[in-house]
């Protein structure tokens, strides 16, 4: 057989090949989906980020027709459940319910088994839900300067708890120490629903939680809040200043949350899913569901969550540095 001949066999092999390979893409992104659906929350269960993460599955299994099921997988401030996702089989079945605190942990973090931008593939943001400052009712404190003269007199006796090492929660304490000059502890938990039982049952002092875990306990008139830790108000807590307001000018950190799969998934799945969540969280009833929990819903392209995603990694890096915060 001659050289020319050779090529041109090879040629028709790898083309064939290629052709096979496009072929079965196709048909399991056509098939897709045929079995239940995951959506890890890489928290306990009670906070936030299963909150959402039930009221999008709820609604996405109908269009779906398949079930979607919220599976818990706390630990290592959401950095666990973010490398079992990533270390997932790329086949549209095991999906992340990432948050801000991902952007954080890839700084706070010396070494991570996975690459938040790298391993996975963005496929909406689901929604933002302001932090709030909040103390116990039977704190004295019933403002941000009255809660810093309380820490400035008791130094190191104090403390505030947070939903995990190199979470959101974490940095923004971090942040509100720093700026005030006061001096107290960090406590991490594995997600809002302990951290709430304790913070209720007077074991920690304050927290810096998003608003939906403990809007209840602030209307019950079990928790107080002082004040909210992004730029704008809380449309939950109208009243409640932000730290901005209350003399911590600059501040301005929230919590988003969105969907991410690994990064293999193929592309036409990673559409659907893109179209189907969309529609849930511009729908009237989830944006109802939405405002009831003090969040405010989002729907977004793909593309805008990897570049709110690169953003906010580039942003807190900085914010990292500044406050020395690294965990081995």
């Amino acid at each position: 057989m001659t050289l020319d001949r050779l090529a041109t066999r090879r040629h028709v092999i790898q083309a064939l090949a290629l052709a096979a390979t496009l072929a079965s893409s196709a048909a399991m992104a056509q098939a897709w989906p045929s079995k239940p659906i995951s959506l890890v929350v890489p928290f306990a269960a009670g906070g936030t980020t299963d909150v959402l993460a039930r009221a999008l599955a709820e609604k996405l299994q109908q269009s779906l027709g398949q079930p979607v099921i919220v599976e818990s997988k706390p630990g290592a401030g959401a950095t666990l459940g973010a490398d079992y996702v990533a270390k997932a089989k790329p086949d549209g079945y095991t999906l992340l319910v990432g948050a801000v605190h991902h952007t954080i942990a890839s700084s706070v973090y010396k070494k991570l088994p996975y690459d938040f931008q790298k391993d996975l593939a963005p496929i909406t943001e689901i929604a933002l839900v302001p932090n709030v400052l909040v103390v116990n009712a039977t704190t004295p404190a019933r403002n941000v300067a009255e809660l810093v003269a309380l820490l400035k007199a008791q130094p190191g006796k104090h403390n505030f708890g947070s939903n995990g090492n190199g979470t959101a929660q974490h940095l923004i304490g971090t942040q509100f120490e720093n700026m005030t000059g006061t001096d107290f502890s960090h406590v991490p938990y594995k997600g809002s629903g302990p951290l709430a039982t304790d913070l209720l049952g007077g074991q920690i002092t304050m927290s810096f939680d998003t608003v939906t875990p403990v809007l209840q306990h602030i209307r019950a008139g079990k928790l107080r809040a002082l004040a909210v830790t992004t730029a704008k108000r809380s449309t939950a807590l109208p009243d409640v200043p932000t730290l901005d307001e209350a003399g911590l000018q600059g501040f301005d950190i929230g919590t988003w949350f969105g969907v991410l799969a690994p990064a293999a998934t193929p592309r036409d799945i990673l559409a659907r899913l893109n179209t189907e969540m969309v529609k849930v969280i511009q729908s009237p009833e989830f944006r109802k569901r939405m405002s009831e929990i003090g969040a405010e819903p989002i729907g977004n392209s793909a593309e805008q969550m990897a570049a709110q995603i690169k953003a906010e990694t580039e942003k807190f890096a900085r914010l990292v540095k500044a406050a020395k915060v690294v965990i081995e």
